[in-house]
């Protein structure tokens, strides 16, 4: 089956319609699509009831911390209308909205002033992310491009990488678990952890009742990919892939532009 779990709309920072991306990824072949935007379930609600040849999953990116390091955990298979992951939800948006002023803060004390209400205009309905901070920055002719903006003050480690504001690993399992999904530790290459801190974390991880490690996110060479299937075979969980897909690019992959797991791997979505 040619599966596709993570994928973004422009209900968080993607750039496609949730329709439109529900059409790519079906034009792509992909037969099972989760649209898994930032602290929202309006991607799956928008493309949910358009009919297609594409299986579509709700799912959605909660973001957390491990140790001081950011982290995000997918929630695939979930249902909708849980109480219990709604009021998460609720709380995670919250937290966003907090995290959004101290990146202005941060950046009006760098000498970048009024980024809020410029990045709030970008993401007009959208949830407000880095990356519309990126683009207010660049379209207000103050940051030549994207890339300079995270590299200088968006990215891990700079004035606009704030991680202090998210609810506790622990909570944001129990919320996927509670609305019935599965739990998923996503692109674990991207923390830059060593070896042995990527083993811990997702120690943790399973230890707080997560169910799977995202072994495929993107393109990625085979080398990582048999290193993370190893990995979560030893740890007893299961595997997931997708694509992490924001914006049509030939640097990164589209909707189902991703290699099959290994065999030594079980496919979370044999569980559903």
């Amino acid at each position: 089956m040619k599966v596709d779990l993570h994928t973004h709309s422009t209900v968080s920072d993607g750039e496609l319609s949730p329709a439109d991306l529900l059409g790519c990824a079906c034009d792509a072949g992909v037969e099972l699509l989760a649209i898994t935007d930032h602290d929202t379930l309006d991607g799956y609600a928008q493309a949910s009831s358009i009919n297609s040849g594409c299986e579509l999953l709700a799912g959605i990116e909660l973001s957390t911390n491990w140790r001081s390091v950011g982290i995000h955990v997918v929630g695939l298979n979930i249902s909708p209308d849980n109480p219990v992951l709604l009021e998460g939800i609720r709380q995670q948006k919250s937290a966003r909205a907090d995290r959004a002023a101290t990146i202005a803060e941060r950046l009006e004390k760098a000498g970048f002033p009024d980024t809020l209400a410029g990045a709030q205009l970008v993401a007009g309905k959208a949830i407000l992310g880095r990356p519309h901070f990126a683009t207010y920055l660049v379209e207000s002719g103050q940051v030549k491009d994207i890339q300079t903006t995270f590299r200088k003050y968006l990215g891990r480690g700079k004035i606009g990488d704030v991680r202090e504001n998210w609810a506790p690993l622990g909570d944001v399992i129990a919320w996927i678990s509670a609305a019935g999904g599965h739990a998923i530790l996503a692109h674990p290459a991207k923390y830059k952890l060593t070896n042995l801190k990527l083993e811990e974390l997702v120690r943790d991880f399973r230890a707080e009742g997560g169910h799977a490690l995202e072994v495929i996110s993107g393109r990625q060479d085979s080398a990582l990919t048999g290193r993370l299937a190893r990995l979560a075979k030893r740890q007893g969980l299961m595997a997931s892939a997708g694509s992490d897909f924001h914006q049509p690019s030939p640097h990164h992959a589209g909707p189902g532009e991703i290699d099959p797991l290994p065999q030594v791997c079980k496919p979370v979505w044999e569980a559903w």
